[in-house]
């Protein structure tokens, strides 16, 4: 999983450091309070999305809403094809306007602030480059090599400068093409639903993030919604992760929390993003451990957690082991954790798949999150963000998300109940869940 380097991948990698870096030094519990203030997701802000095409896509939406008490009338029903990805044009005509048009026509006051896609919807939506983008890439590719020539000849600072910011333009538009691709998950698509006219090459900051409150953030959107998946490899397993996420937050999430780091805290690479990473894992384990709320095993060698390592996993969050995931964990019904990689969801039905967000699921967590296709290591949320603010119980699962999600229109999906919230309570009592 690459980390971004140079042109606008890296301007905005650069922003999103800067902006986060301060708000983290702020200190988790500053965090929770200010977001526990505005927010709090409830039933009747739920929009629940389903395939009228996929008959367990319908029963299982009625079964969640009527569990959670969302009103029948927050249902929209469409007419997709059962795969797991769509084209631009249809997902625009069958899936946008559909959900663009309800919420225009039935919810005039804006009451809906997150949507929910059911199993039997799209995973990915591909839209199409534009016409001509090889000769647009070879031409510009050619103008960046003739600019480097100049840049070596140059003899006046000023007029180096001023041909680097040209380079700098020009390596801009050559990795919108390349890496600021246009594929991006359904979830993270039908967030800005809303929106008009935003770009569709590469991502969108994300309004939610707290990383960005108080920034100045260019193109920041103004109508983005949270949206959620109940979707899993089965009809009976996503039904059990509904069922189970009910249960956990009845009697309270319990079990140990699991961190995988993969180096010492006082070894970081303190430049790297990937260190930046790996210090956020180490600063979410200090904070399960300081809320006395479940035990905390933190492994910081080089080798990830292995079979029969961790009983009763709760809560978990590693990396990287690339579409192999390691049966280390025996989940506790209600488990919320995510595995930081670059593939880890661009399925989740293949039978064959050994991807973390799928085979998670198949074991037994409730929730997790993961990317439908490489989306560079500053896509993921922040582990102290995401998991400080789920302690903290008043926000819900897809507000945790939110807030601690950097971009829309990018690759990033959210698996679970987006009402659950493990630690509402503050209560410790529950069971463990057997894997299959």
């Amino acid at each position: 999983m690459p980390v971004p380097q140079g042109g606008i991948v890296e301007l905005r990698t650069t922003t999103r450091m800067r902006s986060i870096g301060p708000v983290l030094l702020l200190g988790a519990a500053i965090l929770l309070i200010i977001a526990s203030r505005c927010w709090g997701l409830t039933p009747r802000e739920i929009l629940v999305v389903a395939n009228r095409n996929v008959i367990p896509s319908i029963s299982l939406a009625k079964h969640y809403m009527k569990s959670r008490g969302i009103p029948e009338k927050n249902l929209v029903t469409l007419a997709v094809p059962n795969t797991e990805h769509i084209s631009g044009r249809d997902y625009e005509k069958d899936i946008a306007i559909p959900i663009r048009t309800y919420l225009k026509d039935k919810d005039p006051f804006r009451f809906i602030r997150c949507l929910v896609m059911m199993y039997g919807l799209p995973l990915k939506v591909d839209h199409p480059q534009p016409s001509g983008i090889e000769a647009e890439l070879k031409t510009l590719k050619a103008k960046s090599h003739a600019l480097k020539k100049q840049i070596k000849g140059a003899k006046e600072a000023g007029r180096k400068g001023e041909l680097k910011e040209e380079l700098r333009a020009i390596k801009n538009k050559i990795l919108k093409f390349q890496h600021g691709n246009r594929n991006a998950s359904l979830d993270s698509e039908i967030a800005l639903v809303l929106e008009r006219n935003y770009e569709l090459a590469g991502w969108v900051p994300n309004p939610y993030f707290l990383g960005y409150q108080g920034k100045s953030i260019q193109a920041l959107p103004r109508s983005a919604l949270m949206v959620s998946r109940l979707d899993g490899p089965s009809a009976e397993i996503v039904r059990r992760m509904i069922d189970d996420t009910l249960l956990a937050e009845e009697k309270g999430l319990q079990g140990t929390a699991y961190f995988d780091a993969r180096w010492l805290e006082s070894e970081q690479r303190k430049t790297s993003g990937y260190s930046f990473y790996d210090q956020s894992i180490h600063r979410a384990a200090r904070l399960v451990k300081e809320s006395n709320l479940v035990p905390v095993v933190l492994n910081e060698r080089p080798a990830l957690f292995q079979p029969g390592d961790c009983p009763q996993a709760a809560l978990y969050c590693g990396w990287y082991s690339l579409k192999k995931y390691i049966d280390a964990f025996y989940w506790q019904g209600g488990a919320v954790g995510y595995h930081i990689a670059s593939g880890e969801c661009t399925t989740l039905k293949e039978q064959n798949s050994g991807e973390w967000c799928k085979m998670m699921i198949e074991k037994g967590v409730a929730a997790t999150l993961g990317p439908v296709s490489e989306p560079y290591v500053e896509a993921f949320p922040p582990p102290e963000v995401f998991f400080g603010l789920l302690l903290e119980g008043r926000l819900a699962l897809a507000e945790c998300f939110a807030a601690s999600n950097p971009f829309w229109s990018w690759k990033m999906v959210l698996i679970g109940d987006p009402l659950y919230r493990p630690f509402k309570n503050h209560q410790t009592a529950g069971g463990a869940r057997n894997r299959p």
